[in-house]
């Protein structure tokens, strides 16, 4: 591939960060934190393609000051092929992470930091993240005599169990892990992996072992559940693991 075709290249990968960056398609690949480091990035590869082609054409002017043309050879067209990820990040969004992945990983909850003072809000809106944390390592009892509110994805256990879970980040969705609670109590008869549901309920102390990496599992004593639309950000960045 020839610099001009390099240069191209570029352009269209400094396009497609742009073009993430400036939807909400960058939250399927990294954190809402990393936004300006993503349009940055785009505005870069855009700017060294743009110089590629400018030195290109000063060093050809330079080497052939009376136009003439020299003897070129043409390039591998199979290089191009190169330029097909590029269109699939533009027109296709990948799926979030979903219950696939969640019920072949572990849960990766682990004991917060601290546990700050909870607004009086009823229904109390939590994350599932914030949720769990508190009913396993701090024993609930910051979330005793409350409604709870949490939103989340369903996943079914090998044994039917039905758990909320979101899907946690570090960075990136590769490194996406997730976070799971467990439903009892006005649990709907039929569910459906991957629905995004919206449960109200009380805290229990009851406690079940993830099956792949032996992980807590708090439940939940679900009093309403209704179905909602994914959000946005479908990831959880409230996990700092």
């Amino acid at each position: 591939m020839n610099r001009q075709a390099q240069s191209a290249v570029l352009f269209l990968l400094g396009a497609s960060l742009l073009h993430a960056g400036t939807t909400d398609l960058y939250l399927r690949y990294v954190k809402q934190g990393l936004r300006p480091l993503v349009l940055v990035s785009g505005a870069v590869l855009i700017a060294a393609a743009v110089a590629t082609v400018w030195y290109e054409r000063k060093r050809a002017r330079r080497h052939n000051p009376d136009g003439a043309q020299g003897h070129v050879h043409p390039e591998p067209r199979v290089s191009w092929l190169l330029v097909l990820p590029l269109l699939a990040l533009i027109l296709v969004a990948p799926p979030a992470l979903g219950s696939y992945s969640a019920t072949r990983t572990g849960t990766a909850l682990q004991e917060p930091l601290a546990y700050p003072a909870l607004p009086a809000a009823d229904p109390l809106p939590l994350s599932v993240v914030d949720y769990a944390g508190r009913a396993v390592y701090d024993h609930g009892r910051t979330l005793r005599h409350r409604q709870v509110q949490l939103t989340g994805f369903l996943a079914l256990d090998r044994d039917g169990t039905p758990y909320l879970v979101r899907m946690a980040l570090n960075c990136c969705a590769a490194d996406a892990q997730p976070v799971k609670v467990a439903l009892t109590g006005e649990v709907p008869p039929v569910l459906q992996p991957d629905t995004w549901l919206r449960i109200t309920g009380t805290y229990t102390p009851r406690r079940a072992e993830d099956p792949v990496n032996g992980g807590p599992i708090p439940f939940i004593e679900v009093t309403e559940a209704k179905p909602v639309q994914a959000p946005k950000d479908p990831y959880d960045e409230s996990w700092n693991g």
